[in-house]
């Protein structure tokens, strides 16, 4: 059986979008098993439980079979198992939580016609300044 790289399965079981983001995590330190930080060079065993951090938490996966090549989404399942700990998992959703209590849903940035008007309900002065620059004729005909 050929040897795989950590880089090169991280990326082939789709927990990292390109091969070189996979290996920057290495390199950087984010990717662990047993306590020891993995270079990207690093020979992939199966059943060996990795660890890799992404802010908030450390998720971790067990290797269920070597993966060569990128694969469908559905087929993940057949090469790793997420036994990322239960209490990090619920870390993640509490901090979910929190962005999403910030406001409110369908809420954003306001529209050019909702700017005018919230500008107009804060500083109405501004309309009523251009009617004192308007003068009437009141001798049309004088």
């Amino acid at each position: 059986m050929a040897e795989v790289r950590i880089d090169k399965w991280l990326w082939a079981v789709r927990l990292y979008k390109t091969r070189s983001l996979a290996a920057e995590a290495c390199k950087k330190g984010k990717v662990s098993c047993n306590g020891q930080t993995l270079k990207p060079s690093h020979v992939v065993k199966v059943g060996e439980v990795y660890h890799l951090r992404r802010a908030p938490i450390t998720f971790s996966y067990k290797v269920l079979a070597l993966a060569h090549n990128r694969m469908a989404a559905k087929l993940v399942p057949d090469f790793m198992l997420d036994v990322t700990a239960p209490d990090q998992l619920q870390l993640l959703e509490l901090n979910r939580l929190a962005h999403a209590a910030g406001r409110a849903r369908g809420t954003g940035r306001p529209t050019k016609k909702e700017r005018r008007d919230l500008e107009m309900f804060i500083d109405p002065t501004d309309w009523i300044d251009d009617m004192d620059d308007f003068e009437l004729d009141e001798d049309v005909n004088s």
